[in-house]
């Protein structure tokens, strides 16, 4: 185990993890926590102070690279799905990420909360398979509430001249008691392209969204909080985010799942992915830009009256 700081002993340390995959431990002083794997930036792992799991990963979840892990908040870039050049969800999420020493000035953070600054640069190979110089900065934070943040701040750093366009989610898999009892509200009315129809466009009619079957949406021009309701744990995620206008929803379902190698043939019962995304339109970088995309994600009893505020 290596400590980061002598002022961050109990907060922030590096541990060796499965297949020997290094992971950084968050922990906050009242008892919540987050796992985060360098290889990917992934976030495995989210408990609130009372140390239940908040994220769902496979049990067949593999740690080996280069097969992204299943589960926790894979990190889509540079592109959303498979209708690119690239390998499905980009390459992000299956390369070694680095310890950020020297990042840019984010929005203020209290001295309350704990983060941490993750780097990663195109490595040879990246800019034969994606020929753009890019610096992607992480930041992940976990705040006094168990609220958890992820701040992404993508930069064109090339000396070509030329642009370069992505599209992007934070693919977090929520862990919920039963698929079938759970809802999410503030997708209501929204237009959305169906990935389970070749991406025709609907409009959603219900006034909030259930599952009774495989659901592979991407929602558009969607509000900056989403809240998925969990009625068996009495339960309620709160989804903030900025700078992503559209929200994926997907539950393989039974049928699916049981083609996926390193995923449970009953485990759809137990997830849910609600993601911040930027896929509709993609964002288009000129040499110097930078572009930021940040989701919150928090909890709340399903009674408490914080759900309004």
């Amino acid at each position: 185990m290596n400590e980061m700081s002598t002022s961050e002993q109990r907060s922030v340390e590096v541990v060796k993890a499965i297949n020997g995959l290094e992971k950084v431990v968050l922990r906050e002083i009242h008892g919540s926590s987050v796992e985060v794997y360098f290889y990917g930036a992934h976030v495995t792992s989210w408990k609130n102070e009372h140390g239940e799991e908040l994220l769902f990963l496979s049990s067949k979840a593999i740690f080996k690279p280069p097969k992204p892990i299943r589960g926790g908040i894979p990190i889509c870039f540079p592109q959303f799905s498979n209708l690119g050049s690239l390998e499905a969800h980009g390459f992000a999420r299956n390369r070694l990420w680095t310890f950020d020493d020297n990042p840019p000035p984010f929005p203020a953070d209290a001295t309350n909360k704990i983060f941490i600054d993750l780097i990663l640069r195109p490595t040879k190979e990246d800019l034969k398979l994606w020929p753009h110089s890019f610096e992607y900065r992480l930041r992940i934070t976990l705040g006094p509430r168990a609220d958890l943040m992820l701040t992404s701040r993508i930069r064109n750093t090339s000396t070509d001249g030329k642009p370069f366009t992505f599209t992007f989610a934070y693919h977090t898999y929520f862990s919920v008691s039963d698929i079938s009892e759970v809802r999410v509200e503030g997708l209501e009315t929204l237009d959305y392209l169906d990935n389970c129809q070749k991406r025709e466009r609907f409009t959603e009619q219900g006034d909030s969204i259930t599952f009774e079957s495989e659901v592979d949406k991407i929602y558009l021009s969607t509000p900056t909080k989403i809240t998925i309701m969990d009625h068996e744990k009495k339960r309620t995620f709160s989804i903030r985010k900025d700078g992503l206008p559209d929200a994926v929803v997907w539950n393989p379902w039974d049928k699916k799942a049981r083609t996926m190698a390193d995923f449970g043939d009953d485990e759809y019962k137990h997830m849910l992915c609600v993601e911040a995304a930027a896929v509709e339109k993609p964002i288009t970088l000129k040499p110097g830009e930078e572009w930021r995309g940040r989701q919150e994600l928090s909890t709340v009893p399903s009674s408490s009256k914080q759900l309004d505020s």
